[in-house]
């Protein structure tokens, strides 16, 4: 664990990283959506470098929570065998009335992504850290909407129908990610990570 110093407060999260060619397809439907869609409207668009898949999101914490945080996803990620998942849904939440995120859904049809995600909780608590109250939906943001009105409720719909080829997926480690705002947007800077179990054979 590296680059917080005791008794500063740092903005934690948990996440899956992606593959390079991964973000790029991810990258690139975003371009097309921006091409398409050239109304005034207040979207940040997530940058390519920064995509990911969140497990669970903490927000702010002391040094001594991110050491507790640490032991739980390395004992969550020796628990689980990697994931093989599948983006290949576009939706927008909240999943009725004005949109305010756009994302690409994942299948996890092996349910080990989602056992993943239950056993961070469950080591979460050990350590003494709030559970996630809300069902876990394995997604990867790609844009937050900030107004309400039809353009950003036109802007989904067109997410929601263009076309996303389904795209392969493996996540291998748990990342304990550290969230720093900057002028141009925030940044992500990994403070851990933690392989996922081994599969017998291999």
């Amino acid at each position: 664990m590296r680059d917080i110093q005791p008794k500063q407060r740092a903005r934690i999260f948990c996440a899956a990283e992606l593959p390079e060619d991964v973000r790029a397809r991810v990258a690139a439907h975003v371009a097309r959506l921006q091409e398409v869609f050239t109304w005034p409207l207040k979207i940040s668009w997530e940058r390519e470098e920064k995509l990911h898949l969140t497990l669970k999101f903490l927000g702010e914490m002391e040094l001594t929570e991110v050491a507790a945080l640490t032991r739980a996803a390395e004992r969550a990620a020796k628990s689980v065998e990697r994931c093989e998942l599948i983006i290949q849904e576009a939706g927008a939440f909240p999943l009725n009335g004005n949109p305010r995120v756009l994302w690409l859904g994942l299948s996890d049809d092996t349910h080990r992504l989602a056992r993943l995600q239950e056993q961070l909780e469950t080591e979460c608590a050990r350590e003494g850290l709030p559970r996630e109250t809300r069902a876990f939906h394995p997604h990867i943001t790609i844009a937050r909407i900030h107004i309400s009105n039809a353009a950003a409720r036109h802007v989904a719909k067109l997410h929601r129908e263009m076309t996303f080829a389904p795209a392969p997926l493996t996540a291998n480690e748990v990342t304990v990610m550290q969230s720093r705002p900057g002028a141009g947007g925030s940044r992500y800077t990994p403070l851990s990570r933690h392989q996922l179990k081994t599969e017998a054979g291999e």
